[in-house]
């Protein structure tokens, strides 16, 4: 069953969505990634935000090298399996009916020296979250993640769980609707947030905030 209903589209610009395979030049190595929208819907195709955000890691603005870093909503697992190639140590997380889809794509394009890097791993937001150490990432990735209202409570929780006060997150996605400037808007009641990258053909905008500690009464 499709983690999101299958619906065929007509529209020439999405077509790309629904091609077998989606090929990409990342951290000097070419990926393919294997794409199934019929089975699993948008959970296993390539979204621009995830290319922006790895645009945006290839920039080195943030360090990754010997990093512990998680990518959340996964998918085809683009993102994570960048940051691995660029020297990040990887746990790429989804849905349980995802995780052969994205183990596969892990399998392909990680080369073999590296395959230790990157752990796929289940995790539905706000649900099992003892499995992950609290605020044991340096880096928390998330592209195009936030366009669900029903899932904005879990996810928050689900972030304050994982990042510590030094944490970076970083969050790629496209200001479609009011409801996405909501998440922000709810993400800056405990985490700084900014602007860091924007990609004006695609539209997508990368955010990288930071997790804020409520001021102690004296």
């Amino acid at each position: 069953m499709a983690l999101v209903p299958y619906v065929e589209n007509p529209l020439p610009a999405l077509s790309k969505l629904h091609n077998s395979s989606a090929q990409f030049r990342f951290a000097d190595r070419d990926l393919r990634l294997a794409q199934d929208w019929k089975q699993l819907g948008v959970a296993a195709v390539v979204w621009d935000a995830a290319v922006v955000m790895c645009v945006y890691l290839e920039l080195g603005k943030v360090e990754l090298k010997g990093k512990e870093a998680i990518e959340l909503g996964a998918g085809t697992g683009l993102v994570g399996i960048v940051a691995a190639l660029l020297g990040a140590k990887v746990t790429i997380t989804d849905r349980q009916p995802a995780l052969d889809f994205l183990s596969a794509n892990v399998n392909v394009n990680m080369p073999a020296d590296l395959q230790g890097s990157v752990v796929v791993s289940e995790l539905s937001w706000g649900e099992g979250l003892e499995r992950y150490p609290a605020g044991g990432f340096d880096l928390v990735l998330g592209a195009d993640i936030v366009y669900l209202e029903d899932t904005f409570v879990p996810l928050l929780r689900t972030l304050e769980h994982l990042c510590s006060d030094s944490t970076v997150l970083l969050l790629a996605c496209k200001i479609r609707y009011k409801r996405d400037t909501d998440f922000l808007s709810m993400l800056r009641q405990r985490f700084t947030v900014e602007e860091v990258y924007y990609d004006k053909h695609r539209d997508i905008r990368v955010y990288k905030s930071r997790k804020v500690t409520p001021a102690r009464d004296l």
